[in-house]
């Protein structure tokens, strides 16, 4: 009769001595060995369910930013000098303002990176003001799109002065000699 206590030692193991043995993977760095980066592809739920799937358009988003960057106290206004001088073309001719003007963004992967142009009222905490920015258009998308932001880039490309401001408010004293 065989002995019950009998542990599971190499000298009476029930592997087949031949049996491949699993190796433990070789440390990243390891001389011979290729470290390769696998990015993970993150899946937006809000945008893939079973019942299908939910695709927004870049110009959405374009939208939905630039109206929230433009609810920024502090913004004087979005886009460059070329972006503004199209704008105010357009508007002379009786087109409504373009709310994407000076945003641009990218969607992939249910993430949305946007980057945003604009032009800050003088006074103003440049950096205090990117970060509101910032702030209201992560918002304003995650709720409206369901999209997940990434990252908001600010570039601020002017500072609009207030004698600019006072000169847009009364043209006639813009163009009205200085004696």
């Amino acid at each position: 009769m065989a002995d019950s206590t009998a542990t599971n030692t190499p000298a009476n193991a029930t592997t087949p001595a031949d049996a491949p043995v699993a190796e433990a993977p070789a440390a990243p760095g390891t001389p011979g060995t290729q470290d390769i980066a696998v990015p993970e592809r993150k899946i937006n739920r809000n945008l893939e369910t079973e019942h299908g799937t939910t695709a927004i358009e870049d110009v959405v988003v374009s939208k939905i930013a630039g109206i929230a960057a433009r609810e920024v106290s502090g913004v004087a206004a979005l886009g460059g000098g070329g972006a503004r001088m199209l704008g105010s073309i357009r508007e002379s001719l009786g087109a409504s303002e373009d709310v994407r003007q000076g945003v641009s963004v990218a969607v992939a992967d249910g993430m949305a990176n946007i980057d945003v142009s604009i032009i800050a009222e003088y006074g103003v905490a440049i950096h205090e003001l990117a970060e509101a920015i910032r702030r209201n258009i992560m918002t304003a998308v995650e709720r409206m799109t369901g999209l997940e932001v990434d990252r908001v880039d600010v570039s601020v490309t002017d500072v609009k002065l207030p004698q600019e401001a006072a000169n847009e408010q009364d043209p006639e004293t813009a163009i009205a000699p200085q004696n």
